[in-house]
């Protein structure tokens, strides 16, 4: 299905000249402490570098030399301007889709019925929760809703994107509009579902504004963790000069600043904030809308999925692949009667036994009509058939019991033949449809629970990264299981009744699991409310979207598998650099280390490794890696670390060698190049 995007500043470049203009005017508004209050490794960084810059030009006023202090307060201002760039610049991402949206809100005139019966037209933002409105051909749906009355064809793709309109109608699971979206075809009368400032759109534009995004519980964690090691090193550092003095060596604030900058996770701590938003903005790509910042973390963590068969792994409607004649019927004769009996039905395994007639018959392009005189029996739950009437033939298809009663009581008698053929067919988990004119039996029809395509590699994806998925279905056990297998699952539940949904999420996380679930049906809610993950379908019932704490737009079953892996993105990314920052500071104590006691100590000349030129080269290089090495991993940090469909111990194998092993040797070759180009020029 082709996706086209309705606005092009929706995916704009993450070098896209205006957000990086942007971004830059942010990041020097991001210099306010107040503002660095959320950031304390780059709140320390800000004040060393005020510090320095201070000392520097009291030291220039006394008419000391002050390039080097110069330099190096420079440099602490451009490693706060780079860690605020990556910040400011995921938020501009997140702004520049807020700002599309909001152009999609227009102030849409709606005519709402009222209490009395009367339809007045009113302006849209003065709908409430509660109102009732109608909606036909060529009108946009106000606000979101619930169909209460009435079928249509709905045009999403100006909240979704997706080009293709979708069918929406009363009384089903797919109830559910979203404000901005237009009707095409039908009427409707909905429901308002949402006061102004509640709605999926507003939801999402608070979403994609990061300023109002709250560190999640995960962040947090890790915060702690950086502001131990930076009071740890603050510690440290501020030591020194007691033991400096003691061992006789000459120590400066700008090198003690260079030193703490240094030692200090800087580069973890700066790009922090941006992969926390970026991951976000993620999810909002994938048009699906977060809640819950805790759901995002735990989709990340999730080791069990819970998915419904129809609509999430198959397409929902079976389809006719296989036409099996009873002893002595010729195979046409039972094609014809197949295609006759299913010419009128709409439904969507009628209209496959029509197309599989076609191609058994070499028609291609034709659009067949039932004779004028047939009268269309329809489908109904007592007689479990349906069929045509032409004269004197009498041409039905159905289930096997309501046929065989139907053939015998016309004094016909049913093959044993066919049995068995019926037989098979159930047991490989396919639908047998018996197709008899009359009283006399011609063959069956296979139907067969068709998978969505791509549905089967995702299943092992997960089950590579460790992810157990459970399939639970209404179907018999022999259908399950034949679904289960072809798809690659790893359990299922079969002749589940609504209830066993919830009991199914309790019995894992019971367990000890982290459940994922995805559902559209008010009998889904129970279930969503209890998972640690519960994706709603915006196409889907009122209590499915309250009980969820993720809405998907698009209403795509298989969504939940997207949502897992930015889950796991978010936490691989920010894992991955942090790995890379706490290895690349090594480097750095053998740069600055040396570089501050070697000349009182002349044996420390063995730790300087990398043979920098001189003391204050070796400290000027350890600060300038340190700084140009955050907007060095800006596109990384934006961009997600990619997930390998691997277990959860490969995975951190692999980090240790790529992010591990590349940030302890990296900072070894970057200072010093930057040594010998710092030397070259002559700027200390």
């Amino acid at each position: 299905m082709t996706r086209r995007n309705p606005d092009p500043g929706r995916r704009r470049s993450t070098f896209d000249r205006a957000l990086l203009i942007q971004a830059a005017r942010g990041s020097f508004r991001r210099l306010d402490p107040r503002k660095l209050m959320r950031s304390p490794v780059m709140l320390i960084t800000e004040g060393g570098a005020f510090l320095t810059s201070v000392l520097t030009v009291v030291g220039a006023v006394q008419g000391k030399t002050a390039s080097f202090g110069l330099q190096v307060s420079l440099w602490l201002w451009f490693t706060v301007l780079f860690a605020n760039f990556a910040e400011a610049l995921a938020e501009a991402q997140g702004s520049a889709r807020a700002a599309s949206l909001r152009r999609s809100r227009k102030d849409l005139a709606a005519r709402q019925r009222l209490a009395d019966g009367r339809i007045e037209t009113v302006s849209a933002v003065t709908l409430r929760k509660g109102d009732v409105v109608l909606v036909a051909d060529g009108e946009t749906i106000p606000s979101d809703g619930e169909i209460v009355a009435g079928t249509a064809l709905v045009d999403e793709s100006a909240i979704t994107g997706e080009s293709a309109p979708v069918v929406r109608e009363a009384g089903g699971d797919r109830s559910g509009v979203t404000g901005g979206s237009r009707v095409l075809s039908g009427q409707l009368t909905v429901r308002i579902t949402a006061d102004p400032g509640e709605t999926f759109l507003d939801h999402m534009i608070a979403m994609v504004e990061s300023a109002r995004r709250q560190m999640t519980p995960n962040e947090v964690a890790l915060q702690i963790l950086l502001v131990g090691l930076t009071v740890l090193f603050l510690v440290v550092v501020l030591c020194i000069p007691a033991m400096a003095h003691y061992m006789g060596v000459a120590t400066t604030v700008p090198v003690l600043v260079s030193l703490l900058v240094c030692l200090m996770p800087t580069t973890i701590g700066g790009l922090l904030p941006a992969i926390g938003i970026a991951g976000m903005d993620r999810l909002v790509q994938r048009n699906v809308i977060a809640l819950s910042g805790r759901a995002v973390e735990a989709a990340g963590d999730v080791d069990t999925v819970v998915l419904d068969k129809t609509g999430t792994i198959t397409l929902g409607n079976r389809m006719a692949t296989e036409f099996l004649p009873a002893p002595g019927v010729p195979r046409e004769e039972l094609v014809d009667a197949a295609l006759l009996s299913s010419l009128p039905d709409e439904t969507p395994e009628g209209r496959s036994i029509v197309l599989l007639c076609k191609s058994e018959l070499g028609i291609k392009g034709r659009d067949i009509r039932a004779p004028e005189q047939a009268v269309f029996v329809p489908f109904s739950a007592m007689t479990r058939m349906s069929g045509v009437d032409v004269g004197l033939r009498r041409v039905r298809k159905g289930a096997i019991d309501a046929m065989e009663a139907l053939v015998r009581g016309l004094g016909g008698y049913f093959p044993e033949a066919v049995k068995a053929d019926v037989e098979s067919i159930a047991r490989g988990g396919d639908t047998p449809m018996v197709v008899a004119e009359n009283a006399r039996v011609l063959g069956v029809v296979r139907l067969k629970d068709v998978l969505k395509q791509g549905i089967k590699s995702r299943l092992a994806e997960l089950r590579q990264m460790g992810i157990r998925s459970v399939m639970i279905t209404g179907d018999n056990p022999l259908t399950a299981a034949s679904i289960a297998a072809e798809a690659g699952l790893d359990d299922f539940i079969a002749e589940a009744k609504p209830d066993a949904k919830l009991g199914l999420v309790r019995k894992y996380q019971g367990d000890g699991h982290l459940v994922a679930m995805i559902g559209d049906g008010t009998n889904d809610a129970p279930a969503l409310a209890q998972a640690d993950v519960a994706v709603a379908m915006n196409a889907g019932t009122q209590a499915a979207r309250e009980a969820a704490n993720m809405i998907d737009l698009d209403s795509n079953p298989t969504k939940l598998l997207d949502i897992v892996e930015v889950g796991k993105e978010i936490l691989i990314t920010r894992g991955a650099l942090t790995t890379f920052s706490v290895a690349n500071d090594m480097a750095k104590y053998f740069a600055i280390v040396p570089a501050i006691f070697a000349a009182a100590y002349p044996e420390l000349g063995v730790l300087n490794i990398m043979r920098l030129s001189t003391p204050e080269s070796a400290i000027l290089a350890a600060v300038v890696f340190n700084a140009l090495i955050i907007p060095a991993l800006i596109p990384l940090a934006l961009r997600g670390v990619r997930l390998r469909a691997r277990s959860a111990s490969a995975i951190l194998r692999w980090n240790l060698l790529v992010y591990g092993a590349g940030g302890l040797l990296l900072p070894f070759v970057g200072i010093k190049l930057l040594d010998m180009l710092l030397a070259a020029l002559h700027l200390v």
